[in-house]
């Protein structure tokens, strides 16, 4: 592990265009390309973060502490807010909870704060207030996701493998109203993702063979696509910007690239199901791939054209660019951890 820390979290912002790293010594914020260092909060600063996320590109971020060296609360959200000038005045918020925070989330206009059992909606950024809070199934992930438009929030219900939808611009606080929940899997969930509009949801369970796709207002399955034959930790699922693709990373160390809206683009296979399960049954595999650490935990996402960039642990960052053929080839190697500190935007 590079002498910078041990990393805890990575995540990207809304649009994919910078990734927050919470380490054992504070906090980094990239941008993606090219990839520069934007943002470096010391450990002598801010102390060990767990977690760490970005309103889009501004100077607005959640911190949560935690790690071996915390200055701030593993109970409590902080927004840290880079264009104050003082060093004190920089936390602009500061919301305490009664368990530990397990993931955090934010629009333009929503606080999304996830703990293990519970998911609290407040408005944001002025004079937040707690909106509605909603419980879920033990969630030691923090699986939460809000799309980017249209406000459609998914996070687990309280049926194993079933994931709960809620429109954030439709839900009125105060207000009870009937879940709309989809059955996704039959084991615990592993991965959720969403399009930018919120109109398409993708799942992965613990077992981490398939991805399941939904539509959001219908709750049907639109398509089933297979990581593999043997099970797998998956460690995050994106959709591009056009919601054409998707890409999936694991601790298998492959990071697959599958076509959403044009299926036929897919590799198939047909294989007999084992004995009482059933005939013969068709998979779609992922139209490319390439590979990073195995077993090394990594986010990946879309970058501009046919590019898929995946950010590992291990400090590394891959860029591949891929076509619809299911040519895949590298464009770019980098340790981000070493590359130097730049001026934020």
């Amino acid at each position: 592990m590079s002498s910078q820390g041990i990393i805890s979290k990575l995540q990207f912002n809304q649009d994919h265009s910078c990734f927050t790293c919470a380490t054992e010594n504070g906090l980094r914020i990239y941008n993606v390309d090219p990839l520069t260092q934007k943002l470096h909060l010391s450990g002598d600063e801010i102390g060990s973060i767990s977690h760490a996320s970005m309103l889009f590109r501004t100077n607005m971020i959640a911190i949560v502490g935690g790690g071996n060296t915390p200055r701030y609360d593993e109970k409590a959200v902080l927004i840290w807010d880079d264009s104050q000038t003082e060093q004190d005045k920089k936390i602009v918020m500061d919301i305490t909870f009664s368990q530990p925070v397990v993931a955090v989330r934010m629009t333009r206009d929503r606080l999304i704060v996830v703990l293990r059992n519970q998911v609290h909606i407040f408005s944001f950024p002025n004079k937040p207030q707690r909106l509605y809070t909603f419980d879920t199934r033990d969630n030691p992930r923090g699986l939460c996701e809000v799309s980017t438009f249209e406000q459609i929030l998914v996070f687990p219900g309280h049926k194993c493998g079933s994931v709960q939808v809620v429109s954030l611009e439709t839900a009125m606080p105060g207000q009870s109203s009937s879940p709309v929940s989809i059955s996704a899997h039959q084991n615990a969930l592993a991965c959720l993702a969403l399009n930018h509009n919120g109109t398409l949801l993708a799942t992965a369970s613990a077992k981490g063979t398939l991805i399941r796709v939904f539509d959001v207002n219908s709750k049907k399955m639109l398509t089933e696509l297979r990581r593999g034959a043997d099970s797998a930790m998956l460690y995050c699922i994106s959709f591009s910007h056009d919601s054409a693709f998707l890409c999936a990373s694991s601790d298998k160390g492959t990071v697959h690239i599958f076509a959403v809206k044009n299926t036929s683009l897919n590799k198939r296979s047909t294989f007999k199901t084992m004995g009482f399960l059933g005939p013969y049954v068709e998979s779609q595999w992922g139209l490319a791939n390439f590979t990073v650490a195995a077993e090394c935990a990594c986010i990946c996402a879309f970058g501009p054209g046919n590019s898929v960039i995946a950010v590992c642990v291990d400090g590394t960052f891959h860029k591949y660019v891929f076509t619809v053929e299911g040519n895949c080839n590298r464009e770019s190697y980098d340790v981000y951890l070493d590359i130097g500190d730049d001026l934020m935007d």
